[in-house]
């Protein structure tokens, strides 16, 4: 091309003709990249688009928004622009090379933006597959998109410098603790992504609890260097990713798996309404449903077990008795047990705890047989509700400081 345009134009005995003829090459070039670049961009690339939009799947559309096609087209033009170099301009140096070199450059950086492309594609596709919650897949690309950034910028280099990536290597040992320091909490993340996923540590959608970040919700976000955490009243925590892996936290992924969540809590009792039950207490007790196989079982046990002892019976010093205390809980367990809500598979027991100041604390240590937190608020509320109001029947108390305003009314009463 270059020696027919030079030998038309010395025809017509043109100065400066070489000149020229290299000008007109690049114009060709220029235009060619142009008509190329007009096709691409406003045909190909908007028919895609309407394709895309018309379409019942998801993929076309994350195509278009993640710009895969349209940072190949500008690839395929650097493409282009390589093989009209080569074509036109080979051996017309210098310029031959300043172009060959910013063509090189030109996909190299196109290149490493498709791969971005692809990685966000890969990513937005998986969003809401089981895989994406089994692997932080967005800290995964995010390593590989600093790995490819790294490669690609050393191959930039080489190229501009005209040495081969192999010398930029070895000279880049002798800066490994510069680069160690100014890419620490990658490396860090890189690390600590791959044992939070061996060890299957965290997923996404998982509730961490960690009080030394004050992050206390659902996991929204495995990256590179942070995790983000979306807690119960909506702020957004964010924790350096190695801090998961060198600090401690709590992880309620097992609770929701398994179906229940534990209730446990303690009524205190006014330990001066406990006492003995009299025949009458246990008849009016027999009309519980719940309570009557126990009341019969313990009230054979106890009268056998006095009928042993051939001693005075009439002192409570001797001999054993039924406490309102104990059918409580028996009748607390049962209930529990009867009850719609608590999970039938998991530990229940109604027991005392060491008494102190505040009374006899009695605890409830069961499971719900849902994980919704506010389904499991709800049974819990009513489980006490009922609790506190049935406490009256077996002549029990709960205990409570007294308040103010029981304070003034002591001393009122004190006063008349």
């Amino acid at each position: 091309m270059y020696h027919y345009i030079l030998g038309w134009l010395t025809t017509f005995d043109l100065p400066y003709a070489p000149a020229i003829t290299l000008a007109a090459i690049i114009a060709i070039i220029l235009v060619i990249s142009l008509i190329v670049h007009g096709l691409l961009h406003s045909i190909a690339l908007p028919f895609l688009r309407r394709f895309a939009a018309k379409s019942s799947h998801q993929w076309p559309l994350s195509v278009i928004d993640t710009k895969l096609f349209s940072r190949f087209a500008l690839l395929m033009q650097g493409v282009l622009l390589q093989i009209q170099l080569e074509m036109f301009l080979q051996g017309h140096e210098p310029l031959f090379s300043v172009l060959m070199v910013i063509s090189q450059v030109w996909m190299m950086i196109f290149s490493l933006l498709m791969f971005y492309s692809l990685l966000d594609l890969i990513l937005g596709l998986s969003e809401n597959s089981m895989f994406a919650t089994q692997l932080p897949l967005r800290g995964i690309f995010q390593s590989l998109k600093l790995i490819a950034s790294l490669l690609i910028a050393l191959m930039v280099i080489s190229v501009l410098i005209g040495k081969s990536p192999l010398v930029l290597l070895t000279g880049l040992g002798a800066m490994t603790a510069v680069l160690m320091l100014v890419f620490k909490d990658p490396i860090l993340g890189l690390v600590a992504g791959i044992q939070l996923s061996a060890n299957n540590m965290l997923k996404l959608g998982d509730w961490l609890d960690m009080p030394k970040y004050g992050a206390d919700g659902a996991v929204i976000d495995i990256g590179l260097t942070t995790v983000k955490v979306k807690n119960w009243d909506n702020t957004i925590t964010t924790i350096p990713t190695y801090a998961l892996i060198s600090d401690s936290f709590k992880n309620w992924r097992g609770m929701s798996e398994s179906g229940g969540r534990r209730i446990k809590r303690s009524i205190n009792i006014d330990t001066t309404s406990i006492r003995f039950l009299n025949e009458e207490d246990i008849a009016e007790m027999k009309r519980a449903q719940l309570l009557t196989p126990y009341l019969e079982g313990k009230n054979e046990e106890v009268t056998a077990w006095n009928a042993s002892l051939e001693c005075d019976l009439s002192t409570p010093l001797n001999g054993r008795r039924m406490t309102n205390i104990g059918t409580f809980r028996a009748w607390l367990e049962a209930w529990l047990k009867a009850h719609p809500h608590t999970h039938k598979g998991m530990t229940l027991m109604v027991r005392q705890l060491a008494p102190g100041s505040d009374g006899l604390p009695v605890e409830i240590y069961v499971f719900t047989n849902t994980t919704v937190w506010l389904d499991y608020e709800k049974i819990q509320s009513d489980i006490f509700d009922h609790i506190f109001a049935v406490l009256p029947e077996f002549g029990l108390r709960v205990h409570q400081t007294p308040t103010g305003n029981d304070l003034r009314n002591m001393r009122l009463s004190a006063g008349e």
